[in-house]
């Protein structure tokens, strides 16, 4: 029902949509104005509007509730709503406008995780039941789904009240994207965005959306124990290569989120930083030991003395019940059960993570463990990095000024070969160091196994390998041979960096890894390797070289201001399927990436190392799906410029997320391939 307006002239204009999201004090809304409005709507005058109301924050004379509109221009309307509007079949009420002012839009990065958290708030208490969707078939009709199952148990019979659709309708607030409608349906409680309004707060506010939702707070420490590092690249195979390569993703995604990450060993061998550098791998180098004096006088003064008469044998210079070690600490939680007793372990696969470890059966007393030079190096080394770590930090990340072992966390990313001998030397560092901190984790990678062949195959053999293969593939694709060439050398490195780091970070560090070495795996075509990845990053590139290339042409204008775009050009699915999938949730996948999950008593820690891969592959074939059914660079004619502009702003929303995210793999981009 249309309301009859008592002065001022007839209704001027209708609201389509909205475009904006709230402030923090008042109801801000955008508004889409017709050309009418332009035209007519001027200051001081009233008129009639179609607009979502989201729920009452206030009221004035006579209880009539006001909501501040903010149109697309940046001038704001103060609203007073009336009866609802049914002339388009919507529950939607009517505004009567008192004066335009200009104002500021509203600012403040929008987040999936803020949105589904007061959309979950907005359904009353419970656990929560909205997710996001991800999948193209689904967007096109719902951007959020309440299941209808997870209602019935809510609600009872699965009758959602109506207002709580009214409410979630309305729903605003820091964080919160703009919703355009929340209707029932067979599927359960759908809700649709206003795309417009989203477009126009993430494109407008890029560099916002290429960091971690939630910067780290000033707190622990954390120091990466990696133990592969200590020997040779030949002494590397492929499952201590994983653990190298876990710890590096580690460090960068814990950096990124302003976490203060130490990284032991420093590598002592000549040839080990030159084959870090081919992985593109940053990794600490020293030519120095760490000094064992202090230890090993401890070690001769309490563990020094023969165990039941017996002499200690060569390079032994002391025995420790490992046992005791568990009981005095209390932390036997995750531990080998047979720790003191287990003599070795032999590794043999006879099912997907199954090994078998080889004790002394007829063994019932404790088995002392034997303190070897090599086990104080190692010692004093993560010692030494505890106790003198450096005092500059990341840039708005404090440091506390008596900061102490107690709030460093210790992070040993060890092969699952290497897990047993690490829990001694574990044991032996809260030993023979009362300092030693009390917050010691293993992250341990799965095996590493090659289809069809024994894994026996090193580190360099792998990378030779592959580097072989994106060399071939490259001559199969251009028709000549480009080793030779300088200005290719370092693409086929980064290729074949690329190459090695998606296959060994794809997959939960925890899991089986499964590597398949033919050369079909080496392909721009592919759309689960990292070659595909580097080959849409050169897309990007060459898209904006292109339009600068015209630009200078004078074909096509120079970029204008991002606020002067009109991003309600952007009707593609694919498009909305970037910016939803891709740009928007990013920040808080970098949360995610640089998350540990971890139990306050347990020894074992996992994080999502495969999560931004995973991300990165799904990124570049959505946009390599849009990219090769929509041209970007039309034709050079003023009525499409606008959206172009639209299109690149877009684009350049998903290069920064693509370079962010190949930052936290250590990967450069490519600008040719």
């Amino acid at each position: 029902m249309r309301e009859t307006v008592r002065s001022g002239p007839r209704p001027v204009a209708r609201i389509l949509s909205l475009v904006a999201n709230a402030g923090d004090d008042d109801r801000t809304l955008g508004l889409q104005r017709t050309p009418r409005f332009r035209t007519r709507g001027k200051a001081g005058q009233t008129g009639h509007a179609e607009g979502v109301l989201g729920p009452k924050v206030g009221s004035g004379r006579h209880n009539s509730l006001w909501r501040t509109c903010q149109l697309r221009d940046r001038r704001r309307i103060r609203a007073r709503v009336s009866r609802p509007s049914r002339k388009f079949g919507l529950l939607t009420p009517c505004f009567r406008f008192r004066w335009l002012l200009p104002v500021a839009m509203a600012t403040g990065r929008l987040g999936v995780g803020e949105t589904l958290g007061a959309l979950n708030t907005a359904l009353g208490p419970g656990d929560p039941v909205w997710f996001k969707e991800t999948r193209a078939r689904h967007l096109r009709a719902r951007d959020f789904l309440a299941p209808r199952p997870a209602l019935q148990a809510r609600f009872g019979d699965g009758q959602v009240p109506e207002r709580v659709i009214r409410a979630v309708a309305g729903l605003q607030g820091p964080g919160v994207a703009p919703v355009m409608r929340c209707a029932p349906t067979p599927a359960g409680l759908a809700l649709q965005l206003q795309r417009p309004a989203v477009f126009e707060r993430v494109l407008g506010a890029v560099p916002a959306y290429a960091v971690p939702a939630v910067p780290a707070a000033p707190g622990p420490r954390v120091l990466l124990h990696c133990p592969a590092l200590r020997g040779a690249p030949g002494s590397l195979r492929l499952s201590r290569l994983r653990a190298v390569l876990v710890a590096d993703h580690l460090a960068r995604a814990l950096r990124a989120h302003g976490v203060r990450v130490r990284l032991v060993p420093a590598v002592r061998d000549p040839h080990m930083p030159t084959f870090l550098q081919q992985l593109r791998v940053d990794w600490p180098a020293a030519s120095e030991r760490a000094a064992t004096e202090a230890l090993r006088s401890r070690v001769l003064a309490e563990l020094g003395l023969a165990r039941e008469g017996g002499a200690l044998a060569p390079g032994v210079l002391g025995t420790v019940s490992l046992k005791e070690v568990l009981q005095e600490r209390g932390r036997a939680a995750g531990y080998d059960p047979k720790l003191d007793k287990c003599l070795g372990r032999k590794w043999s696969l006879a099912g997907p993570e199954r090994w078998y470890p080889v004790f002394l059966a007829s063994l019932n007393a404790p088995v002392f463990f034997a303190v070897t030079e090599d086990q104080l190096s190692v010692l004093a080394e993560l010692q030494e990095a505890v106790s003198q770590w450096p005092q500059a930090s990341p840039p708005g990340l404090a440091v506390a000024p008596h900061a102490s072992a107690d709030v460093c966390m210790v992070i040993h990313v060890v092969s699952c070969e290497e897990e047993f001998q690490q829990q001694k030397l574990d044991l032996l560092w809260w030993k023979l160091d009362d300092r030693a901190p009390l917050t010691q984790k293993h992250l341990v990678c799965g095996p590493v196994k090659v289809a069809g062949t024994p894994s026996k195959l090193t580190a360099p053999e792998y990378y030779e390998l592959r580097h072989t293969q994106v060399c071939k593939a490259s001559a199969l694709k251009h028709g000549r041979d480009l080793v030779q060439d300088p200005a290719w050398t370092e693409v086929f490195s980064i290729l074949s960096a690329a190459t090695i780091k998606f296959e060994m970070l794809s997959t939960a560090p925890q899991s089986q890894l499964l590597l398949a070495l033919a050369d079909s795996s080496i392909s721009t075509k592919g759309t689960r390797s990292g070659t595909f990845v580097m080959y849409n990053c050169a897309r990007l590139a060459t898209l904006f070289e292109g339009y600068k290339h015209s630009t200078e042409q004078g074909l096509y204008p120079t970029f204008p201001p991002v606020s002067s775009l009109d991003f309600s050009l952007l009707q593609d699915e694919g498009e909305w399927l970037l910016l939803f999938n891709g740009v928007l949730p990013f920040p808080d996948l970098l949360g995610q990436t640089a998350a540990l999950a971890c139990a306050a008593s347990g020894l074992h820690v996992t994080a999502r190392t495969e999560t931004m891969c995973k991300f990165l592959v799904q990124l570049s074939m959505d946009f390599s799906s849009y990219y090769n059914r929509v041209h970007i660079l039309g034709e050079p004619r003023p009525h499409l410029f606008g959206q172009m502009f639209a299109r690149l702003q877009l684009l350049r929303a998903v290069r920064e997320v693509l370079h962010t995210g190949l930052a936290t793999l250590g990967l450069p981009p490519l600008s040719h391939i």
